[in-house]
């Protein structure tokens, strides 16, 4: 197969198609006809010499030669998509550019600090954030959406490279006028007697809880689900439910809200955090420096 045939415009406009599930979708999404767009996709189909696409009346769906295209191209994209932003900082002055990934234990736990520290040392890299869910920090870094990420240590990470990089403890949050409220521990099959604030179902904090719960043979009864440690905190303050999260998100919070913090017995508190990256030697400058400083200064940390 001639590398050079392959056109870079008809890769996007194919992966918006899979996408959306449509090609009149995904021709509107890429700014063409769907006249154009089809005669695209045919030319793609003729120049590798076989069907990707199965037409039906509710859209399109990939063949298996279309997911696996859809897979490759998904991954050139999203390097071409980098290289463009990458290209635009540096015509504006920067000297770097780094995507990172992190779940909210990340984002509302040690990395402000560390990313505070990176800036100070390297102000001349841009730094783009998304604070995600781990499983969706994985497809990034998979994709290449994203160079780094920081997951919860249970989160599959397959065919990536990971590093230890943080560890906190899980402590119940608990209204100043809980009858749990004036207690240093409590007991983790205790706590599950009432409700619970919490994150969506699917973090990976949640389902460390989760599992911890089905363990003890107890329910873990979630009354309102949030997406952000800020407003569990809040909602623990206003008495919809008690709280599980790492004690590094909760303290900040402790005195202004009228909270208290009590350390659980029963359950393994420990929260492991992972940087997971494609290939630790093959990371650019930018995201090189980013990893030893992370790991220099938590072993820091934790001498």
């Amino acid at each position: 197969m001639n590398l050079n045939r392959f056109d870079l415009a008809s890769l996007r406009l194919f992966v918006a198609v899979v996408d959306s599930g449509s090609l009149t979708a995904g021709a509107e999404r890429f700014g063409i006809s769907l006249a154009a767009a089809s005669k695209r996709i045919a030319e793609l189909e003729g120049h590798v010499g076989c069907e990707l696409l199965k037409r039906g009346t509710r859209g399109v769906a990939p063949t298996a030669a279309g997911v696996t295209l859809h897979q490759h191209a998904v991954q050139l994209v999203a390097g071409l998509e980098q290289l463009a932003v990458a290209m635009d900082d540096f015509h504006a002055g920067a000297r770097g550019h780094l995507r990172l990934w992190a779940n909210s234990s990340a984002c509302n736990g040690f990395l402000p600090d560390r990313l505070a520290t990176y800036c100070r040392k390297h102000p001349g890299i841009k730094i783009d954030l998304e604070e995600v869910l781990s499983e969706e920090a994985v497809r990034a870094v998979q994709s290449g959406a994203a160079e780094l990420g920081v997951i919860g240590a249970n989160t599959p990470s397959e065919g990536l490279e990971s590093l230890p990089c943080h560890a906190d403890e899980l402590v119940l949050l608990i209204p100043a006028s809980h009858p749990l409220g004036a207690r240093e521990s409590v007991a983790f099959v205790e706590a599950l007697g009432y409700e619970f604030v919490g994150l969506g179902r699917a973090t990976s904090l949640m389902r460390q809880i989760s599992a911890a719960a089905e363990g003890a043979a107890l329910a873990f009864r979630i009354r309102v689900q949030v997406r952000s440690f800020d407003a569990m905190c809040r909602m623990v303050a206003v008495g919809l439910g008690l709280g599980i999260l790492p004690r590094s998100s909760a303290e900040p919070h402790v005195a202004s809200m009228g909270l208290r913090v009590a350390r659980l017995e029963g359950m393994e508190t420990s929260r492991h955090l992972l940087l997971v990256m494609r290939d630790r030697s093959m990371l650019s400058a930018a995201a090189k420096a980013l990893v030893d400083l992370i790991l220099r200064e938590e072993g820091a940390a934790d001498t």
